[in-house]
């Protein structure tokens, strides 16, 4: 079993930073592809940026520019910077990751509990 732990949310003003962490913890024998994703109220979760274990890095339209994601694999970290906050940058979120417990084992997908951020002044 994988835990996937955020942390790094809070409030902050419209174009301000904030930095976000995602510490994956328990069986693991490799990490493959990791995420952030959010949700805002009302609104379906929406892929945010990923990274793959060889450094593949994608990004929605709406924070190319502004966000950074990257990752520390000898702490099974991800970390996505977020710069120039906007009103709209505001929802939960997670953290997800694709995981092989095992050698020779299939990849499983976990989220994160989702770590809240607030864009307001």
């Amino acid at each position: 079993q994988v835990q996937l732990v955020e942390s790094g949310g809070g409030l902050v003003q419209p174009g301000g930073s904030l930095r976000l962490s995602c510490a994956a913890s328990g069986t693991i024998f490799s990490i493959y592809l990791m995420a952030w994703y959010r949700q805002a109220p009302g609104n379906q979760r929406e892929l945010v940026a990923q990274i793959t274990g060889g450094g593949t890095k994608n990004y929605a339209d709406s924070v190319k520019g502004r966000f950074t994601i990257s990752r520390d694999n000898a702490r099974n970290t991800v970390l996505l910077e977020m710069n120039g906050l906007k009103p709209e940058d505001a929802a939960v979120y997670y953290c997800y990751a694709t995981v092989q417990a095992r050698n020779n084992t299939p990849w499983v997908a976990y989220w994160g509990q989702g770590t809240s951020v607030t864009v307001s002044s």
